[in-house]
C-alpha cells in the first residue's frame, strides 16, 4: 500500500532520515522502532505530508503522493495521530467527533442561510456516527465531556476516534501507548485490532513499548541514524545483535535474550 524508495530529509547539514526504504502491506499492522532521534517521526512527517522531503519518492497504491499536503492526502484516506493528542479542548467528545467529515454543507456561510436543513440533516447523521464510534470505543460515557477533561489515554481514543469518521484506509499512529496506563493502552489495542480485522484498516505506529508492538504487529521495522536496520517479526527483531546494539543497547542484551 505505502512505498517509501530512498527517502532523504536534510535539515541543513543533518540527515534525519537517510535513504530510507521500505513497505507497508495493506492490511497490515506495522511496528515502527528505533532509538530516540533515529528519524522515525520525521519518516512519519515525510509521509502524512507534514513535511516535503528532500529527495526519494512515496507511493500509495502505486500512486506518487509525495510532498503532498496533509489535507490532500486526508482525501486519499492516510491519516495520522500524534504523540501529543491534538484535541479541541472546550468542545465535547462528541462534538470532536463530528467536525472531523470534510467539506460539511455548514461550513459556507451562504449555506446557513439558504441550506439550513442541508445542514442539520448532515448534523444529525454526523452525530450518528459519532455515537457508534464512541460506543465502539467503549468510551459512549464520555461523550458530552468535555475533551479537555479526558486522561491522557482516553485523548488517544479519541484521536483514534477521529479515523472512524472517515474513510481511512491507512493510519499512521504515533506513539499511541505514552503516558497511558495498562488498562487503557489495552484497550486501545484491541479497538487497533478490531480495526484491522473487522473494517480492513491498514497501520502503521511507532511505539517504544515492546510488549504493545509485540502483541499487534507483524511485521516490525527498526530504523537507526536515518535508515532501516532491520525487519522482522517481533522475535526476530529482539534476536537481531545490530538491533540490539543500536535500539536497546549492549547493556540490556541479556535482558532481551531472556525475554
Amino acid at each position: 500500500m505505502i512505498s517509501v524508495d530512498n527517502l532523504v530529509m536534510r535539515f541543513g547539514g543533518f540527515h534525519a532520515v537517510n535513504g530510507a526504504s521500505l513497505t507497508i502491506r495493506e492490511g497490515s499492522i506495522t511496528g515502527l522502532i528505533g532509538p530516540n532521534g533515529a528519524g522515525k517521526t520525521t519518516l512519519f512527517n515525510c509521509i502524512a505530508g507534514v513535511l516535503k522531503p528532500t529527495s526519494g519518492t512515496v507511493s500509495m497504491g502505486g500512486e506518487d503522493i509525495t510532498g503532498l499536503a496533509p489535507h490532500q492526502l486526508f482525501h486519499k484516506g492516510l491519516l495520522r495521530t500524534f504523540q501529543i493528542a491534538h484535541e479541541f479542548s472546550s468542545l465535547t467528545v462528541r462534538e470532536n467527533l463530528m467536525m472531523v467529515p470534510a467539506e460539511q454543507s455548514g461550513e459556507t456561510l451562504w449555506n446557513t442561510w439558504a441550506n439550513r436543513r442541508r445542514i442539520a440533516a448532515e448534523e444529525r447523521a454526523n452525530m450518528k456516527k459519532a455515537d457508534e464510534v464512541l460506543e465502539f470505543l467503549t468510551i459512549d460515557h464520555l461523550a458530552d465531556e468535555k475533551a479537555g477533561n479526558l486522561s491522557g489515554g482516553q485523548k488517544k481514543l479519541l484521536e483514534l476516534g477521529r479515523t472512524m469518521m472517515v474513510d481511512a484506509r491507512i493510519v499512521f499512529l504515533d506513539e499511541v501507548g505514552a503516558g497511558v496506563n495498562r488498562t487503557l493502552l489495552n484497550t486501545i489495542g484491541d479497538a487497533i485490532l478490531r480495526l484491522n480485522q473487522e473494517r480492513g484498516y491498514t497501520f502503521c505506529m511507532i511505539e517504544h513499548d515492546m510488549d504493545f508492538i509485540g502483541r499487534l504487529c507483524d511485521p516490525v521495522i527498526c530504523m537507526a541514524e536515518g535508515t532501516v536496520l532491520a525487519e522482522g517479526t517481533i522475535a526476530e527483531i529482539k534476536a537481531n545483535p545490530d538491533v540490539i546494539e543500536a535500539y536497546l543497547g549492549t547493556g540490556l542484551k541479556n535482558k532481551v535474550a531472556a525475554s
